[in-house]
C-alpha cells in the first residue's frame, strides 16, 4: 500500500512560482510511475504531468515550457516545478502513483493552488 502527501501549494500572483512536493510511504517507489493531476472548480481531474522509472516525463501541453517534474527516489518524493504560473493554473493538486499496465490507484489528498492577477 502507498501513501502519498502532498505539500507546498499556496497563494501566488500571475507569472510566480511554486513547488509542489510529494511525499510517498509504502511500497518501491522507483518502480512506480508518479503523476501530477489537477482539478479546478466545476471541472473535471486533468492530467499534468508524470515521470517514469527511467525519467521519461510527458506533460499536458497546457503546462509544456512553463512546469518541470522530477524525481528523487532516495528520499521517495516526487516534485512539480511551476513557473510562469497563470490564473488558469488555479486548482487542487494531486499526486498519484501506478506501475505499468495499470491505472492510477494510489493518490494523495491534494495541495490548494490559487494564483491571483
Amino acid at each position: 500500500q502507498v501513501q502519498l502527501v502532498e505539500s507546498g501549494g499556496g497563494l501566488v500572483q500571475s507569472g510566480g512560482s511554486l513547488r509542489l512536493a510529494c511525499a510517498a510511504s509504502g511500497g518501491t517507489f522507483s518502480s512506480y510511475i508518479m503523476g501530477w493531476f489537477r482539478q479546478a472548480p466545476g471541472k473535471e481531474r486533468e492530467f499534468v504531468a508524470s515521470i517514469y522509472p527511467f525519467g521519461e516525463s510527458p506533460y499536458s501541453d497546457s503546462v509544456k515550457g512553463r512546469f518541470g517534474i522530477a524525481r528523487d527516489n532516495a528520499k521517495m518524493t516526487v516534485y512539480l516545478q511551476m513557473n510562469s504560473l497563470k490564473p488558469e493554473d488555479s486548482a487542487v493538486y494531486y499526486c498519484a502513483a501506478r506501475t505499468r499496465g495499470t491505472q492510477y490507484n494510489y493518490w494523495g489528498q491534494g495541495t490548494q493552488v490559487t494564483v491571483s492577477s
